[in-house]
């Protein structure tokens, strides 16, 4: 595993153009589906069918939901250069195979090559379920509209932490 990561280096994993403020899915396969169509439309992986694939699989391994209306899919591939973390909210909520059994609200992809020189996919996983277990931080990014609120309350939490 690499080494630990800054709140800096997490904030700035977040762009812009991978920023999904209400999902259209209904269910798991269509969410992953909507994330893996952004990242190709956003030139972020090569082939959306192989990384579509392997986030299925992942899926069919164990559900990549964590509870508390969090979930973290991810795997690697080798049509991508870069790590990349998109993130996407759905305000009603999906069933997700939460161990909880609740309702998943906030959705953050992460999508690595095999070999990355910054080896930052596991703190990148680490940092994200650790910033968001907190209600508090879950209840507020629920309520923002748009890229620049999600990252003004990403960053509040940041300095707080």
């Amino acid at each position: 595993m690499g080494r630990p990561m800054t709140n800096r280096e997490f904030l700035a994993l977040f762009e812009k153009e991978l920023y999904i403020p209400e999902l259209d899915a209904g269910n798991k396969q269509e969410v992953l589906e909507e994330f893996v169509e952004l990242l190709h439309r956003e030139e972020r992986v090569f082939d959306k069918d192989i990384v579509l694939d392997m986030l299925l699989k992942r899926e069919n391994l164990g559900s990549t939901a964590l509870g508390n209306g969090l979930a973290i899919p991810h795997g690697r591939t080798l049509t991508t250069r870069k790590l990349v973390v998109a993130f996407g909210k759905c305000t009603q909520g999906l069933d997700f195979d939460a161990p909880d059994g609740k309702p998943v609200h906030l959705f953050f992809l992460i999508i690595a090559p095999y070999r990355e020189k910054q080896d930052q996919y596991l703190p990148t996983l680490g940092k994200i379920a650790e910033f968001f277990r907190k209600k508090r931080l879950r209840e507020k990014v629920l309520q923002v509209s748009n890229f620049e609120e999600f990252v003004d309350v990403l960053s509040s939490e940041a300095e707080s932490a």
